[in-house]
């Protein structure tokens, strides 16, 4: 009891445990993409995709060299989606609900860039066409219509040491993606590890 105690449930509760918000968070958001947002975006190779579906919310990574996403205007953003494993939960949760939240990461740099809109699934030949990496196109493009943007500060970057080679640690570390497989599907994990770095280099586009 004494847990539920100390949920907090109510706006005005919570508005009074963080006080006001500081000017330059909310004149920071824009409605379009401001010429000084582009060259984040232009200079990001790496865009975290949240929906939300009939099932709940969801993030997916999506990655490329830097200028991936596409700016088609201040209003619009062009996002192809490459290969993967066939889920498509984020395709599937826009069919559903078309609202979407991209976070920006650029390696080295503390910023964040947070865009908030709708998305729409594209399979236009010519944008298709455009996207193609060694004559691989896209399955689809998501076209996004920007309803904000605005940049985070870098104190989380920080805080998390993402950047620091000294955080960094060995993938050996970790279990390896075989090994979970063995052990909640009952994959030949080692056959699985095994064939995967051809795998992934056969398979990028």
């Amino acid at each position: 009891m004494a847990e539920q105690s100390n949920i907090i449930t109510e706006l005005a509760e919570l508005e009074s445990l963080y006080g006001s918000v500081a000017r330059p968070s909310i004149a920071k958001v824009t409605a379009y993409i401001h010429p000084a947002y582009r060259p984040f975006i232009e200079a990001s190779p790496f865009v975290a995709l949240a929906t939300s579906g009939p099932e709940g919310l969801d993030v997916s990574p999506r990655g490329d060299p830097a200028g991936f996403v596409e700016i088609q205007d201040e209003k619009t953003l062009l996002l192809p989606d490459r290969r993967g494993n066939n889920r498509i939960d984020s395709l599937r949760n826009i069919l559903h609900d078309n609202r979407v939240a991209l976070l920006f990461l650029i390696p080295g740099i503390g910023e964040t860039l947070r865009v908030n809109g709708t998305a729409a699934i594209s399979t236009d030949p010519a944008l298709l066409k455009r996207f193609a990496v060694n004559h691989h196109q896209p399955g689809t493009v998501l076209r996004i219509s920007v309803e904000s943007v605005f940049f985070q500060c870098s104190r989380a970057i920080i805080r998390a040491g993402l950047w620091d080679a000294d955080t960094q640690i060995s993938r050996q570390a970790l279990p390896s993606t075989g090994s979970i497989l063995k052990q909640i599907a009952e994959i030949d994990g080692d056959a699985y590890d095994k064939a995967l770095p051809e795998k992934l280099k056969n398979s990028l586009y």
